[in-house]
């Protein structure tokens, strides 16, 4: 019996070798890529489990060991759950809907506002990262994603031009065969900072209890280190706070005293409950007293989420406070930081009645990007009620779809009535929008499509109106040809689409959006945002929930 023991492991110990040795020999055919692996699998074989959102081992095997490989290490171990972090409560979005492929002939005008928000990018980022699990669909909007990339457009050649229009089309990587992504890329005038208009910003601070976290308080006391030190010694700077009651702890005061705004800001600390409506009124009662002619008047308002005492916002008359207070040159920003009791719609409409833009920081890195290196750009107008009329060729187009900015669609007859408000440009700032088109046939030759922007210029205050055509021969044979950034805006679209469950985006899947984003990742070595965004990617491919 010993004896027969003793074969039996020695065989066994044989075949595990062998079977070593096989692997290690075919490892490059095996599964050389992810998607090689997982395509081979039954459709439901990588399938997170429903609470943990990880790679299940024994169904995937090594597609899950690569994939982990491919992240370059980190997460949980394969075939281990990741940490279980449960969702933010009391979350607050919004469904827009999503933007059906219209047929030319029926309708040939795609008309919308301008939007550099960029809030839905990093909050869907804060949930794939810090969270650990996919955002919520109503949290996506796909023209923050795409606007959260600098294409790298060139500006206005003519000095006094607001805006410089590109236009370019390629094969559609993803979605139906045959059709072509359209972009259409709008790049605003740059203005130095040295050349930047002087400012008084008021900041209405959330100092509420809920703000008593590194990610929240802490952080935008970094935040606004940062700021106070990009500023010019002929900007100043008000801060009010509020928790349930508001109240000034800085009048407006010059940025050459840099201590004594500093000393404001690392005295806050958390407080009470949260009367948002008074901190804004406050804010605003702060700003049209100490505004200057010739000066940006902007109040800022930061905060982690929603009022809990106090009337509510939408009660109080503060709505209409800062649509009027516009008129008078007093604009607003929101800035949302933490989750968890976050009105993602509120902030977003507070931005849009006051004429500012709408921001989530989740990291420090966040908050440089908005208050250092585009500064000028966050502060600075150099457009009001800015519109995109895109009028397709019915002998040529034969259907289009707008990829997002379902919540910024304007009424085709619309576009040239100056009443009606549209989006706000700063300095800088570039604007993408994504086309999903087919043509009428491989024989289709003309113009494809004609992009008109309309605009009040922020200097002249005169209404300026601008256009570009692209045509067939304009466009691109193949993906592969067209511009890094071009490949990367479709990517990013995609993944959008993919995180909203968007009807057009049935078809696809992480695993191939990986594989024709990933070579970007070496073609864009200069920017951190494309590596980030490869991490999204597959980060989202292990929460999947098929």
């Amino acid at each position: 019996m010993k004896r027969t023991l003793i074969l039996v492991t020695l065989v066994a110990v044989v075949l595990v070798a062998a079977v070593v040795v096989v692997l290690a020999l075919l490892g490059p055919a095996v599964g050389s890529t992810y998607s090689n692996i997982v395509n081979a699998l039954p459709a439901d074989a990588y399938a997170p489990s429903s609470s943990q959102g990880s790679f299940p081992t024994a169904a995937v095997g090594v597609a899950a060991m690569e994939y982990e490989a491919d992240r370059g290490g980190g997460g949980a171990p394969v075939g281990q759950p990741e940490p279980d972090k449960s969702a933010p409560p009391d979350m607050f979005f919004e469904d827009y809907g999503v933007n059906p492929l219209l047929d030319t002939e029926d309708d040939h005008l795609s008309t919308f506002a301008m939007d550099v928000d960029t809030a839905s990018y990093t909050l869907a980022r804060s949930y794939l990262l810090d969270y650990g699990q996919l955002p919520p669909a109503d949290a996506i909007r796909p023209e923050e994603f795409i606007n959260y990339f600098d294409a790298g457009y060139a500006g206005p050649e003519a000095p006094g031009d607001a805006f410089a229009i590109h236009l370019d089309a390629a094969p559609a990587p993803f979605g139906y065969e045959g059709h072509y992504l359209l972009r259409v890329g709008i790049q605003g005038r740059y203005i130095a900072p040295e050349d930047r208009t002087p400012a008084l910003l008021i900041f209405v601070i959330d100092v509420s209890g809920s703000m008593d976290r590194g990610d929240r308080l802490g952080l935008v006391k970094q935040a606004l280190a940062l700021l106070v030190g990009e500023l010019r010694e002929d900007d100043r700077v008000g801060i009010v706070v509020y928790s349930e009651n508001s109240r000034a702890v800085l009048e407006p005061t010059p940025a050459s005293e840099a201590s004594a705004i500093m000393r404001a800001i690392n005295a806050l600390q958390p407080e009470g409950s949260t009367n948002a409506a008074e901190g804004l009124q406050l804010g605003y009662r702060m700003a049209q007293t100490n505004r200057r002619d010739g000066t940006i008047t902007r109040v800022i308002l930061l905060s982690d989420g929603v009022a809990n005492t106090g009337p509510e916002i939408e009660a109080s008359g503060i709505l209409r406070l800062i649509k009027d207070s516009v008129a008078s040159g007093i604009t607003l920003s929101t800035i949302g930081f933490g989750m968890g009791n976050y009105n993602d719609v509120l902030m977003e409409q507070l931005a849009n009645d006051g004429n500012g833009n709408y921001y989530y920081v989740d990291t420090l890195r966040e908050a440089r990007r908005i208050f250092v290196h585009n500064l000028t750009g966050t502060l600075q107008v150099i457009a009001y009620d800015a519109k995109v009329q895109v009028d397709f060729n019915p002998e040529v187009t034969d259907r289009y779809r707008l990829i997002g900015y379902e919540n910024r669609a304007v009424a085709d007859e619309d576009f040239r009535d100056d009443t009606v408000d549209a989006g706000e440009v700063g300095a800088g700032h570039s604007i993408t929008a994504l086309y999903e088109i087919a043509l009428e046939g491989a024989a289709a030759s003309g113009a494809v499509a004609t992009v008109y922007v309309r605009y009040q210029d922020a200097e002249t205050r005169e209404v300026v109106e601008v256009s570009r055509e692209i045509a067939v021969s304009d466009l691109f044979e193949d993906i592969d040809g067209a511009p890094a950034s071009f490949r990367l805006h479709a990517a990013v679209a995609e993944f959008a689409e993919l995180l909203r469950g968007s009807y057009w985006a049935e078809a696809g899947n992480y695993v191939d959006l990986l594989t024709f984003a990933k070579p970007l990742e070496d073609e864009l070595q200069d920017s951190a945002e494309v590596g980030e965004f490869i991490e999204l990617v597959r980060a989202a491919g292990r929460f999947m929930d098929k």
